[in-house]
């Protein structure tokens, strides 16, 4: 098959293939090159009519276009969307699997009631001023001391550029200090060192107070300038950590239902085959984390633009999709207020892999998170208490998405792809997901799993799914996914900034 048809609805289908003019579309012929992964017009569409994928609006025709035709940025424009809402009228309710059927991975049990997937020591900064310190503290331990304590995961620096020069309250400030208490708390954290400057804006001490975070013997503090200076900090700062090893070492894998897992749901480098193949399975395997009392967390608000009526209707009630609504009207006013658009978000990339709009991309998105009830919205990198599929307020840039997710309790990340990504994370690994066979053959040392093979090798949604779901359990029990053995996640710690820098 040379093309794919979504919904009999649609006015454009998919080239599964680069197509020459005159190839053969149902009942019509192409007028012009078609790239792989790009929409063909199937009809005549008239200028300013809608042009529909996935049976959902996607753009207006910005020109008239024959049947046949190439359809994509030449051709087509965005228009902000003005849709009318409905809630809680496509529930599917999820079916609990019984208790004593319940899978299990092996995790790190806490004290809290939380469930590690990996167990690291975390030295978390307060400020831009304290990142040099918290690296050098980090790479003391390298892997020939780390060695003697092979329950320990590794020492990580979770390191920004941020926290002065800010308002002291308001939403950038919040979401900073949101983050740092995630990470400061997160259960694939057996220890953490907290390490600041001391004149800057986001003490500290103010965290403690806030969320009545303890210093004890797997949590310390300090700064700089009250140690005496860079030298002094890193010094005590290897001391304290050097303490906290075999505490960490000590704590052991045991078995621990599904129902604690939370899974960050991810898309970077997306394509034409991301709504097609990738997301869809990664959606099954959510609704199987659902059925077993776990969590999948969805984000990237400006990727569900124009597809956040679908996920109103999946409401768990009116005011759970009343609260995804104020969130997608704050990113209009957000993008006006900086001279921007909705529709800036599909990147070059996402357009040469044959997206078109941001409406185009969200719908592919929003299937990330499957069929089950939504069951709450979030503020960024706030704890995420419910089960079943949740959203997450967050840009759509990949690492300050994450760091959100993982902040509000995500022990897990999966992301797909299409045009290839690099990204990993930590504390909580990543598991990429290819959405077609060429790249997950060309970029097999990044790709946990293929995708593409739902249309290389008619492979279905249910046997995929059931593979990511497997992969999350073997991940979780300590399995390293592609980018976490090749060492990704240092760099990937990006606190979203919002506010004016003073």
């Amino acid at each position: 098959m040379d093309f794919i048809r979504l919904d009999k609805s649609d006015n454009v289908v998919t080239a599964t293939r680069s197509l020459e003019a005159s190839a053969a579309i149902e009942d019509i012929s192409t007028l012009s090159l078609i790239p792989l992964g790009h929409k063909i017009s199937t009809r005549n569409i008239v200028k300013g009519d809608e042009i529909r994928k996935y049976a959902q609006l996607i753009g207006y025709a910005a020109e008239d276009i024959p049947a046949g035709s190439h359809v994509h940025t030449h051709n087509m424009i965005f228009r902000n969307t003005n849709m009318e809402y409905e809630f809680c009228n496509d529930l599917r309710h999820v079916s609990p699997v019984e208790e004593h059927e319940r899978d299990t991975f092996m995790g790190y049990q806490r004290e809290n009631g939380g469930v590690g997937t990996r167990n690291y020591i975390a030295i978390v900064t307060s400020v831009n001023c304290s990142a040099t310190a918290a690296r050098m503290i980090a790479n003391a331990f390298t892997p020939e001391i780390l060695a003697d304590y092979p329950n320990v995961d590794g020492v990580a620096a979770f390191v920004h550029g941020t926290g002065c020069g800010m308002a002291g309250d308001g939403e950038g400030f919040e979401a900073l200090q949101r983050v740092m208490w995630g990470y400061a708390r997160h259960p694939n954290h057996a220890g953490v060192l907290m390490v600041g400057l001391g004149c800057e804006m986001n003490q500290i001490d103010w965290l403690l107070e806030a969320y009545g975070l303890k210093q004890g013997p797997l949590f310390h503090t300090m700064n700089i300038q009250s140690v005496a200076g860079l030298r002094r900090t890193v010094e005590l700062g290897i001391k304290k950590v050097r303490s906290m090893l075999p505490l960490a070492n000590a704590v052991k894998r045991t078995p621990c239902p599904v129902s604690k897992l939370k899974v960050a749901l991810q898309c970077g480098g997306s394509d034409a085959w991301s709504g097609i193949t990738a997301n869809p399975a990664l959606g099954y395997a959510c609704d199987l984390i659902a059925e077993q009392g776990g969590t999948g967390v969805l984000a990237e608000t400006p990727e569900i633009y124009g597809a956040e009526h679908l996920l109103t209707r999946r409401a768990i009630d009116q005011k759970t999709g009343e609260k995804l609504i104020g969130l997608v009207k704050w990113w209009e006013e957000y993008t006006a207020r900086n001279k921007g658009s909705m529709d800036n978000n599909p990147s070059p990339g996402n357009k040469k892999g044959g997206l078109t709009t941001i409406l185009e991309k969200s719908l592919g998105a929003a299937s990330k998170g499957g069929t089950s009830p939504l069951r709450g919205v979030y503020k960024y990198a706030e704890p995420v208490t419910a089960s079943g599929f949740t959203f997450m307020d967050s840009p759509g840039y990949d690492p300050a998405s994450v760091t959100g997710q993982i902040a509000g309790g995500c022990n897990l990340v999966c992301f797909t792809t299409g045009r290839g990504s690099a990204f990993g994370s930590k504390p909580a690994p990543t598991i990429k997901i290819a959405t077609n066979t060429e790249m997950a053959k060309r970029m097999s040392e990044d790709m946990d799993i293929d995708a593409g093979t739902m249309l290389s090798a008619g492979d279905s949604l249910e046997k995929k799914g059931r593979e990511i779901y497997a992969l999350f359990l073997r991940v979780a029990s300590g399995e390293a996914s592609k980018s976490e053995a090749q060492g990704l996640g240092d760099y990937e710690f990006v606190p979203w900034q919002i506010g004016a820098v003073m």
